[in-house]
């Protein structure tokens, strides 16, 4: 009651049925004298909630990692963002870069799951070398390419489409334990430690290889030298602070790099083998690279260029509209060019004829689509699951979203789904930034399962804070949270600490 007496002044307001925070000058005589108590206003309801002005606020203007699903890209709401209490120079580029560190320093299921395979790699290569595992040191090039099947296949969205679906379709019950659901979206959120551990490998292997050819003729060991080669000049490139400052570069590297091995694959696989068809079928490294070239090959076969409507509601976001309905948690990836500059996105869609994709400006290509708005695009029809496709293994969801992270949950409150979903975004200015479209779709929605926090009028909130209380209001079964890496890893942290289940993008997710 003391709490209620020190408030000033609070306004509710709303966006149809969409319940908006409105806060203004609070008083607080709490113990903490950085923390002020305010009243989130839900319906005819007072709920308290608190907002400490010294913690992490949530960063609206970051950089964008658009590689393999991290899709965390926030809107650009203020041209030029200053940082409450103190300077803070350096940028979104150098904290994102801060948060990635530190999360190496930490053991996490990534590293867990690297260790298991590298380790296991490691135990038979060393078995082979003392001459205990006689099949390995006869066939460490099958071993290679064996691994770099498993990073493929890691990585390949046309695989993992299928382990999503499946992963849905058989835990997505009411009976299965909630262990194993959480377990098995940590393991699929975290299986690029596999596909990294097999990228290691496969170097150790290949070099293992390659030191037992002394007596075969040049051509086969030049071509797997050069093998090696790309692959550890891809595996550096791969360093999460090269592919951080560098990330156009690591792209490039990564795919071409990826590509001219496979090439020489190919060459090797036939330099290696007699001038017989039969021979060659019954080999295992060739049916190893049929299916390592299949999985890369294939997403590029549904490549096309489609007309598409572009609409910017501000010079801080994008809306592009596209040709097919989608279901909802998929991503799409576009491109001005077909060959190169690839981006992945959420998608919004009713699943009839259209889907969207809300883009922040917080990048060169992002930018472009606003000042110089493309009547066509590049796209892969094969669009990807990521973690939001998981929602639908869980009962009840809590979403935690700021700036355009907001785009891929829409989908959910757009068409029937299976999860009790319920949304908290964090934004500004709803309908100067992103828009009246996005805004009336947000006024469709269940006003009681949608909050938006209108930073312009209630301030920058603490997101860890405020993704707490909603998980306690709501009693989720799971949390997301799609914000800046910071905001996320707190968020989540400050999540599981007081008994939720919960999980963000991770930088290599």
């Amino acid at each position: 009651m003391k709490d209620r007496q020190n408030v000033v002044a609070v306004r509710s307001s709303s966006c149809n049925d969409v319940a908006f925070e409105v806060r203004r000058a609070i008083k607080s005589h709490s113990r903490r004298s950085n923390s002020v108590h305010v009243f989130e206003v839900i319906g005819d309801r007072f709920e308290r909630v608190q907002s400490r002005s010294s913690s992490h606020f949530c960063d609206i203007n970051v950089d964008c990692d658009e590689e393999e699903g991290y899709l965390e890209e926030e809107i650009n709401l203020e041209a030029s963002r200053t940082t409450k209490g103190g300077g803070g120079g350096g940028g979104g580029k150098k904290n994102r870069l801060a948060v990635i560190l530190d999360q190496q320093s930490m053991f996490t299921v990534y590293k867990l799951l690297f260790l298991v395979s590298f380790v296991v790699n490691i135990t038979a290569l060393v078995l082979a070398v003392s001459g205990r595992f006689s099949y390995a040191r006869r066939n460490a090039t099958v071993i290679a390419v064996g691994n770099i099947l498993g990073l493929v296949l890691c990585r390949s969205e046309v695989f993992l489409r299928c382990v999503y679906w499946l992963a849905v379709k058989v835990l997505g019950r009411s009976w299965v334990p909630m262990i194993l659901k959480t377990t098995t979206t940590s393991f699929l959120q975290s299986i690029g430690g596999i596909h990294s551990g097999c990228g290691l490998s496969s170097i150790a292997w290949l070099t293992y290889a390659l030191v037992q050819t002394e007596r075969t003729p040049i051509d086969i060991p030049a071509v797997g030298w050069t093998i090696l080669c790309l692959l550890t000049l891809s595996s550096l490139s791969a360093n999460p602070i090269i592919r951080h400052l560098y990330h156009n570069t690591f792209e490039n590297i990564h795919h071409f790099a990826g590509w001219a091995a496979l090439g020489l694959l190919w060459v090797f696989v036939f330099i290696t083998t007699e001038d017989d068809l039969v021979n060659l079928v019954r080999r295992e490294i060739f049916w190893l690279t049929v299916a390592i070239t299949f999985l890369i090959i294939f997403p590029w076969t549904t490549v096309r260029k489609v007309p598409v409507e572009v609409t910017s509601p501000s010079p801080h976001a994008s809306i592009i509209k596209f040709p097919g309905g989608l279901i909802p948690g998929l991503f799409g990836r576009i491109a001005r060019s077909p060959l190169k500059d690839w981006h992945a996105f959420g998608t919004i869609s009713d699943g009839k004829d259209t889907h969207k994709m809300l883009i922040g400006a917080v990048g060169d290509f992002t930018q472009n689509l606003i000042t110089n708005p493309p009547t066509h695009l590049w796209v892969r029809q094969t669009r990807f699951a990521g973690l939001t496709y998981l929602l639908n293994m869980y009962k009840r969801v809590v979403v935690i979203a700021t700036g355009s992270g907001l785009c891929v949950y829409l989908s959910f409150f757009l068409q029937p789904s299976s999860a009790d979903l319920h949304l908290v975004w964090v934004t500004k200015d709803v309908e100067k930034n992103v828009g009246g479209e996005i805004k009336t779709m947000l006024d469709s929605f269940p006003k009681e399962k949608v909050v938006v926090h209108d930073t312009a009028v209630s301030g920058r909130p603490d997101l860890a804070t405020i993704t707490v209380d909603a998980a306690r209001r709501w009693r989720a079964d799971m949390v997301i949270v799609t914000s800046n890496p910071k905001g996320t890893a707190e968020a989540v942290s400050a999540s599981k600490a007081a008994g939720f289940n919960a999980f963000g993008p991770i930088w290599d997710s």
